[in-house]
């Protein structure tokens, strides 16, 4: 998922720098929705293995 959001944010830039308004700022706002729910689920990941943990042995 961090590479769509990766895919779109470069998308957004050669828009932008072609002077595409409309095309970077709606690629720049997928990149941004997709980069904060990789955040979150990359976030829930780390708190479920840091709550599985390992039994003592």
């Amino acid at each position: 998922m961090l590479s769509w959001a990766l895919t779109f944010f470069i998308v957004a830039i050669i828009a932008a720098v072609l002077g595409f308004s409309s095309i970077a700022g709606a690629a720049a706002g997928i990149a941004k929705i997709l980069f904060f729910i990789f955040l979150v689920l990359t976030l829930v990941a780390l708190v479920a293995g840091a709550m599985r943990g390992r039994p003592p042995v």
